[in-house]
């Protein structure tokens, strides 16, 4: 859900969304309360040193339980120092300074980006993430204007092959195509002993009964230094390695429909690598170089970015982000 702030009345608007997301993930009443705090923060904040901006504020897959993240995005001047903006104390609108350092305090997980006229994206999670070692997740996914469930969805798993990450954006928008969204993730998670070309194709049946899907996953073999993708339809993928910025190949198709072809294509990795897969809501002329630093910070900070910036309005829109690291 996005919480747009551009005025004071907002800010009680987005403590009130937050709090309801938290409550509904089974958030106790202690754990509500930070949520709520950290949300009235970044709202204020907004306001105070970006003139307006927007909070995302999604569930994601915890270890135990469902886990919340808020993420704040402005267009805004940007911070010259984000470590010492992170000093109590510190202040450049004349405030008494608490906000970032209250943001981490009450984060159980906590990360910044920004750079000067690219503005500034703060995540503050609660909860642990579901994951394995060396993986690191991050996602945002919102629905077309006006509707109450995203057509898109993502799902990680550790497949036969390595550390894999699926998205799927159902065909059109609204209830149907986030069912048909669910029913790839959830045969996705049932097939993880399948190799990445076999999976696609079981999620190509599954489909069947549904309006089926573009649907794309890469799997990282972390033995052979690849990635291997298998992609239907339009979905962007691309791998960020040392070498610089790989798009991935789809074929043309609806998974569930028509699907011509199902192959796997692979792409080298050094031991390091940052898969981003994103739905066509998302412009796909995006251009990491345009964003110093932001390929090494967190996965929901990089998806978070791009979809401020590259969101084409008209659709679901999804960006997935799994980093492998030694």
């Amino acid at each position: 859900m996005i919480a747009r702030i551009a005025d004071r009345s907002q800010i009680a608007e987005a403590r009130r969304v937050a709090e309801a997301l938290a409550r509904s993930s089974g958030f106790d009443a202690i754990a509500t309360g930070r949520v709520a705090l950290v949300a009235t923060e970044m709202a204020t904040n907004l306001l105070k040193h970006a003139g307006d901006g927007q909070i995302l504020i999604e569930p994601f897959p915890g270890a135990n339980d469902p886990g919340l993240q808020l993420i704040a995005l402005d267009n805004g001047p940007g911070i010259a120092d984000l470590r010492r903006a992170m000093e109590d104390g510190v202040s450049t609108a004349g405030t008494p300074g608490t906000g970032l350092g209250a943001i981490r305090r009450q984060s159980d997980e906590f990360a910044a980006w920004s750079r000067p006229q690219r503005g500034t994206a703060i995540l503050a999670r609660f909860g642990k993430p579901a994951t394995a070692a060396g993986v690191l997740l991050g996602a945002v996914a919102e629905p077309y204007p006006g509707e109450t469930v995203c057509g898109d969805a993502w799902c990680f798993a550790v497949a036969k092959g390595g550390p894999t990450l699926l998205l799927a954006d159902g065909s059109g928008h609204g209830a149907a195509a986030a069912a048909a969204a669910e029913t790839a993730t959830k045969t996705f998670a049932q097939t993880a002993r399948l190799e990445p070309e076999a999976q696609m194709m079981a999620i190509h049946r599954a489909l069947a009964p549904t309006r089926g899907a573009a649907a794309a996953l890469a799997c990282v073999d972390l033995g052979a230094g690849l990635v291997r993708f298998v992609g239907v339809g339009n979905i962007g993928g691309a791998v960020v390695t040392g070498d610089g910025v790989k798009r991935m190949i789809s074929h043309n198709g609806t998974a569930g429909h028509v699907a011509p072809r199902i192959r796997e294509f692979t792409y080298p990795h050094d031991g390091e690598a940052t898969i981003i897969l994103h739905s066509d809501g998302l412009s796909a002329k995006w251009d990491l170089a345009a964003y110093p630093g932001l390929v090494a910070s967190h996965p929901s900070l990089l998806a978070a970015v791009l979809f401020r910036d590259h969101r084409r309005g008209k659709d679901d829109c999804s960006v997935a982000v799994m980093r492998i690291g030694p």
